[in-house]
């Protein structure tokens, strides 16, 4: 691992375009692989963790290649994934092994799953214990993680799920599972969470129903389903906009635009969030692309002060809560979070690991079992220091990356490698906004 020290800058300006959305990336190759044609994907994410995703397709019979600034994908058709003849490498990538699982347990075929040292540790249970219910048989390590076997079942059982915790991969591995199986499969949600599965189903012709049941959302599809080759196009990633707008935010005199950026709002939870702190975000140029409402930020320098994160808005903003952490730690006051259990299973425990790092340069933090309480310095930028340790997780080293611009001394990180997993432009782009 090489170290690399994050220095204070002045403001960010200018236009940039972040990467592809990783989740509609992922589910994009997947739905196209299980369609029976060609279909076209523009804005593909391409960092590891979806090509991960792109080379498990590969080997089960899809073809998948770059075209230009696109790619291509002829698919295969629902239920008939042919056999792989090696383990499924998913790398750092928990939505490519819980998505997969889903799409292999309703195939007559069995498979290796394997990954790095950090997915090794995070829990698959969760998609085992529905997926088991439909008829697959999972042979996992101790604890219920990878690498494991998942050998499928043809047909299928279809089940009605409720989901335990709110969580949109374990949703659709169910549904991927129940487009091969015969019968009416439906996931209930006493939480609404990301619906990129549902919208993205229809663009390739499933019939997906979407009911209201004593306040809960139920999401059902019918199979064997057949999908029909479509044209995707990605918008940007929200997750990935995250870390832009709120160096944007806290760095004085910034006065930056992030181009088609995806609003879903399953996902904008730390942009409404950010408002609410007093953050400049205008949203310039609404639209839909693809069906998922689109729109370019601008983000102008802000005074933030502290709030009370409302626990509602976690599961749209899971992912986005280390950088929020960053941007607290700059506001007016104490901000408060709460039913974050989630982050302590994520590539690493990014409760304890965000509360160490930001510890580490300067910061106020109370660490809770749900959640961190941050007081903030009111505008002054933070001392700096380090080395931060990253345990290789791609969130932690941004979100560093964004402290280290409003420090004082900078702010150095153990490793910056995992950042190639979700965004592989990232220090490029940073040097392009502060240059």
């Amino acid at each position: 691992m090489t170290p690399h020290r994050f220095l204070p800058s002045g403001p960010l300006k200018g236009r940039i375009r972040v990467p592809g959305d990783k989740s509609i990336s992922h589910r994009a190759l997947m739905f196209a692989a299980l369609a029976v044609g060609r279909s076209r994907i523009s804005g593909l994410l391409e960092g590891e963790d979806v090509m991960a995703t792109a080379a498990a397709l590969r080997t089960m019979g899809a073809r998948i290649a770059r075209e230009g600034d696109d790619w291509v994908v002829d698919g295969v058709g629902v239920g008939t994934l042919l056999q792989p003849d090696r383990a499924l490498d998913m790398g750092n990538s928990g939505t490519s092994a819980r998505l997969l699982m889903g799409l292999l347990a309703s195939h007559g075929i069995t498979a290796v799953l394997t990954g790095d040292a950090s997915l090794s540790k995070r829990p698959m249970d969760r998609v085992i214990e529905p997926l088991s219910q439909m008829g697959a048989q999972f042979t996992a390590s101790p604890g219920g993680t990878l690498p494991l076997t998942v050998r499928g079942m043809q047909p299928a059982v279809p089940i009605a799920y409720r989901l335990p915790v709110a969580s949109a991969q374990v949703k659709s591995a169910v549904l991927l599972a129940g487009l091969n199986t015969p019968g009416t499969t439906t996931v209930i949600e006493p939480v609404p969470t990301r619906d990129h599965t549902e919208r993205m189903l229809r663009g390739f012709g499933v019939e997906v129903r979407i009911e209201e049941r004593d306040g809960e959302r139920c999401v059902s599809l019918s199979g064997p389903a057949d999908l029909a080759p479509c044209d995707v196009a990605v918008p940007g990633d929200p997750s990935s906009a995250a870390f832009f707008a709120v160096a944007a935010s806290i760095v004085p005199g910034s006065d930056l635009v992030l181009e088609n950026v995806g609003l879903n709002p399953t996902r904008d939870g730390l942009f409404r969030v950010l408002v609410q702190m007093g953050a400049s975000i205008e949203r310039l140029d609404e639209r839909e692309v693809g069906g998922e409402p689109v729109a370019d930020l601008r983000i102008r320098h802000a005074r933030l002060r502290g709030i009370a994160v409302d626990p509602a808005l976690a599961p749209s903003m899971i992912d986005e809560f280390p950088v929020l952490f960053v941007a607290a730690a700059l506001a007016e006051g104490r901000t408060t979070t709460a039913g974050l259990e989630e982050l302590r299973v994520k590539e690493s425990d990014r409760l304890s690991a965000m509360a160490s790092a930001l510890r580490t340069i300067g910061a106020s933090v109370e660490e809770r079992a749900n959640g961190l309480v941050i007081e903030g310095t009111g505008g002054a930028p933070l001392a700096g220091g380090g080395p931060v340790a990253t345990h290789l997780d791609h969130r932690i080293a941004m979100s560093m990356a964004v402290a280290g611009l409003a420090s004082r001394h900078g702010v150095q990180v153990d490793t910056t490698e995992p950042i190639a997993t979700s965004f592989p432009n990232f220090l490029a782009l940073l040097d392009e906004a502060t240059g």
